[in-house]
């Protein structure tokens, strides 16, 4: 059964169309890449589908319901959230606070900080956990923005470029845990990643947004030879990787 579907989805702004009546259908456990030049309109997607934007048209189903125009938390407490380009932890408070600040929404505080150490453990952090947010390297913050999503309890991962300015390495290590948290909790993930060789090994199925316009949806191997996405994105960094 179709867990995300989006039908038609179209955003302007002014007289900017950022989202031009994209549809693609996500099932269940899958981890899908999302993937185009800058300002081709992935991370305005992403914020169609959590209701931070409004569609001006076309709709997003959330297993079988309508839910284009619900608020955020409405959203996230049926089961789909988000993190952000730009981790957004308040860097005054503890790893651990800023994490079981999302638990509560669904849950009173103490049931909350129990979650929130459970999802720190699940990404890696728990030994940090008392650790004030500005004093947290990137790579750091980056996992502790997945926790705290995490935290929400949702069904479907929405991850906005959280192995930006992460070494190789440290993107295996996020790969990893991506992977994990799809194998044994069953989360559907839909990864925005600039970075062409963690996209790829991480992806069953990659998205291709161009100018708002949706040019690719298929295998990490189909896309990676389309001639449209070759020219309009991979060019020189899939030359580099093959």
């Amino acid at each position: 059964m179709t867990i995300l579907q989006a039908n038609q989805l179209t955003v302007r702004f002014g007289g900017l169309v950022a989202v031009d009546k994209v549809s693609f259908a996500v099932q269940p456990k899958e981890i899908i890449g999302l993937i185009g030049p800058n300002g081709a309109g992935k991370t305005t997607l992403f914020s169609m589908l959590v209701g931070l934007h409004r569609p001006t048209s076309g709709h997003v189903l959330f297993d079988g319901q309508h839910v284009s125009g619900k608020r955020p938390h409405v959203i996230a407490r049926q089961g789909m959230t988000k993190t952000f380009q730009n981790t957004a932890l308040f860097p005054e408070m503890s790893l651990l606070d800023n994490v079981t600040t999302a638990g509560l929404l669904r849950h009173p505080v103490r049931e909350a900080r129990a979650l929130a150490l459970d999802c720190l453990d699940r990404v890696g952090l728990r030994n940090i956990a008392d650790v004030d947010v500005d004093s947290l390297t990137f790579p750091q913050r980056a996992l502790g923005e997945v926790a705290r999503a995490l935290a929400t309890q949702p069904r479907i991962l929405l991850l906005d470029e959280v192995m930006a300015a992460l070494t190789p390495l440290e993107m295996d290590t996020v790969i990893a845990t991506l992977r994990e948290l799809r194998d044994r909790d069953g989360l559907t993930l839909i990864v925005v990643e600039h970075h062409m060789r963690a996209i790829m090994r991480l992806s069953e199925r990659l998205l291709v947004l161009n100018f708002g316009k949706l040019i690719a949806d298929g295998t990490p191997a189909e896309v990676s030879v389309n001639p449209d996405v070759v020219a309009a994105y991979l060019g020189g960094e899939h030359a580099r990787h093959n």
